[in-house]
């Protein structure tokens, strides 16, 4: 009995004073973290340590404990650590390759945290050694383009895209990120090209791969030739670009359909209810509720095909049979939480079937189409940074577009009419459009809606002038080529000319509050530039005869509105302030819509007069106006159908410094490099020999 109660009693005694046992894999670590050598004790110490489970964050916690000087006494153990992970990468057995692959991350995560303010080359360094760095690099490149580019298992493939986002997304700058050197000089382009080409691949690993290119495009591009970029430029393989495309236009759906489901959940609300009862006071506010995070990263990757490669150009007309003939992967997908920049991949059945009924157009639909309903939601509230960011990019994607000879062949296309329901915000003034009434016309019809939309719900204190800007430089370049090919397009041009009119009108009555921030002048002479060229060369390009008659008429009609605008404009012509010459410029361009107005207006009221009618009809002013016109004399203005191209380097440049960045933190902070876990993999990798 007493020897029961003693041995009671030291297991009690024995339970308080030890302490937590440490897992094995832990207690390698800490070996790793003397300055001795680990394997002198133990000879098969790093053969021992790839098959252990990783431990992700006490490896990467432990490094970022070190300060300086101790991780300088043990760089030689972290060296040697970094080359065996290398070495384990070919191994033939799965387990140490997804082993060496997650501590890999962790190392590079570790090591990089610890050294933010020093220089890549001292990282290079504390990782893998000067004398080593080149034959390590190339030894690590080479067996990541092995593995992705290998019939194996895709969980491997997936842990290798994510140490390549985890090993560019490192530093929040990527062009201060040396490493990336290594990943330039031995490229690993063709193996993402054979994921996006491949279709099991593509619906597993194409976001990533995409996420990747994007990126790896953007590294010094300005600076120093970048592989991926001249690569990128040429491509022309079919397969290729569309996988692409689809991988792109699959993220983009994902957002729209979000942003639907979001909607209609939204208007069988509570606030649906209360702004029946109370009337359309509170729809603005109500809108706001709506948010779904918009997507930078796959936004860039489309800017980046569109503006390098003319190949890819021809991708965003196609449709893409398969998109609603998705079927969800076989082997587990791993979701990540939902990010500020939607840097998080798209579920892989995002146009699944059951998406077939919210879609009336998803049949005969185009990456230009989910593209150009992408761009009518987030350009809707420019308020937010992030989708003020969007915008900007959805415009500027556009405008390379609108510049391209072939975008716009089938942008005009009058066999190629589609249905293009885009999205419009919710205005007091204004009725929602029924979806099914839209009609089904030729593309670039749906881009110039997009353009009136914006130009006529962003009229507010916080002016988005460079937006504006874009949005008038877009439909110059769509008119530009009309006329240059006599595509006479039945569209709606009033209501173009109507939004274009009343936003003259808003800078007229904003003058004072707008020129404290912005140049008003520049975005006027656009505007008046742009009835120019409809007065000038509308003849070739307006549908009809009528069509021109019903221009001279908004003119005539809205004449006080060009009126206010000339006398703005030459009282601060006349001043010698700084506005001088940016105003006279306007002045000068008014000159043929003001011989407009005062050829026609006295010949309007004198056929009142004559008629005694006290207010024409529109019948009536137009009947003055076609009998009226070879009386009329006009100046020829120059360059009315000339523009400058777009240039990244030159203007965009720290933008898009910027919105790399912010990408580049959003995709490092949500990379989820132990979404894979043990068991599954185990599972996965028990049937292979």
């Amino acid at each position: 009995m007493a020897q029961t109660e003693k041995k009671g009693g030291l297991l009690r005694k024995s339970s308080a004073s030890k302490k937590p046992l440490k897992e094995k894999v832990v207690l390698m670590y800490d070996e790793i973290f003397m300055t001795e050598d680990p394997s002198k004790c133990n000879p098969r110490f790093w053969e021992e340590l790839f098959l252990m489970k990783v431990n992700l964050e006490y490896l990467e916690g432990k490094l970022e404990a070190l300060d300086g000087e101790e991780l300088m006494k043990i760089k030689d153990n972290i060296n040697c650590l970094f080359q065996h992970c290398i070495q384990a990468l070919g191994e033939e057995h799965p387990i140490r390759v997804v082993n060496a692959l997650q501590t890999l991350c962790a190392l590079i995560r570790g090591v990089h945290q610890k050294n933010k303010s020093t220089s890549g080359f001292d990282i290079i360094n504390m990782l893998v050694g000067f004398d080593k760095a080149e034959l390590c690099m190339k030894n690590l490149m080479e067996s990541l383009d092995s593995l992705l580019c290998a019939e194996g298992s895709e969980s491997l493939k997936s842990l290798c895209l994510k140490l390549l986002l985890c090993l560019v997304t490192v530093t929040d700058n990527i062009s201060q990120n040396t490493i990336l050197e290594y990943v330039m000089i031995n490229s690993i382009f063709e193996a993402i090209l054979q994921i996006l080409s491949s279709p099991l691949s593509r619906r597993e690993h194409g976001y990533d791969a995409v996420v990747l290119l994007a990126l790896l495009v953007n590294y010094r591009k300005y600076e120093s030739v970048n592989p991926y970029i001249v690569k990128l430029s040429i491509v022309d393989d079919e397969p290729t670009l569309n996988g692409m495309g689809l991988v792109i236009a699959q993220a983009l759906s994902e957002y729209n359909r979000q942003y639907k489901d979001k909607e209609e959940e939204h208007q069988s609300g509570f606030f649906s209810a209360l702004t029946s009862m109370v009337g359309s006071m509170f729809i603005a506010d109500a809108d706001e509720k709506i948010s779904v995070q918009t997507n930078e990263a796959i936004l860039l990757a489309l800017y980046e095909a569109v503006h390098l490669n003319r190949n890819f150009i021809t991708v965003l007309a196609q449709s893409h049979p398969e998109m609603g003939l998705m079927t969800t992967p076989i082997s587990p997908v791993p979701t990540t939480p939902v990010t500020p920049l939607g840097t998080t991949p798209p579920s892989s059945d995002v146009i699944s079937s059951a998406e077939l009924p919210l879609d009336a157009d998803v049949q005969t639909s185009n990456l230009l189409i989910t593209f150009l309903k992408y761009s009518s939601i987030v350009m809707q509230d420019t308020k937010d940074e992030h989708r003020l960011h969007s915008g900007k990019l959805c415009l500027i994607i556009l405008t390379c577009i609108a510049e391209d000879q072939y975008a716009n062949a089938f942008l005009h296309d009058d066999n190629m009419n589609f249905r293009v329901n885009l999205h419009r915000m919710p205005m007091r003034h204004r009725k929602k459009a029924a979806d099914k009434n839209l009609p089904c016309r030729p593309l670039v019809c749906a881009v110039l809606d997009l353009m009136v939309e914006f130009i006529v719900t962003h009229m507010m204190k916080e002016f988005p002038m460079d937006l504006y800007v874009r949005c008038i430089q877009i439909v110059h370049k769509l008119l530009c080529y009309q006329k240059k090919c006599r595509v006479r397009l039945h569209y709606t041009w009033r209501e173009l000319w109507s939004a274009l009119i009343n936003l003259l009108k808003f800078l007229m009555s904003n003058e004072t509050v707008l020129l404290a921030k912005h140049n008003i002048f520049t975005l006027a002479l656009m505007v008046v530039n742009l009835f120019n060229m409809f007065i000038t060369y509308g003849d070739t390009f307006l549908p009809t005869p009528s069509s021109y008659d019903e221009l001279y008429y908004e003119i005539i009609r809205m004449h006080q509105n060009f009126d206010n605008l000339y006398s703005m404009v030459l009282r601060l012509s006349t001043n010698a302030g700084q506005w001088k010459e940016p105003a006279s410029k306007v002045t000068h361009a008014l000159v043929n819509i003001r011989a407009i107005i005062n050829h026609f207006n006295p010949k309007i009221e004198s056929y009142a007069a004559v008629n005694h009618i006290s207010q024409l009809s529109e019948d009536q002013v137009l009947e003055v106006v076609r009998s009226n016109y070879d009386t009329l004399t006009l100046k020829l203005q120059d360059g009315l159908d000339q523009y400058e191209r777009y240039s990244e380097q030159h203007k965009e440049a720290a933008f898009f410094k910027e919105l790399v960045r912010s990408i580049s933190i959003n995709v490092r902070k949500n990379l989820a490099f132990n979404t894979l876990s043990q068991e599954l993999l185990l599972k996965e990798f028990s049937t292979i020999s």
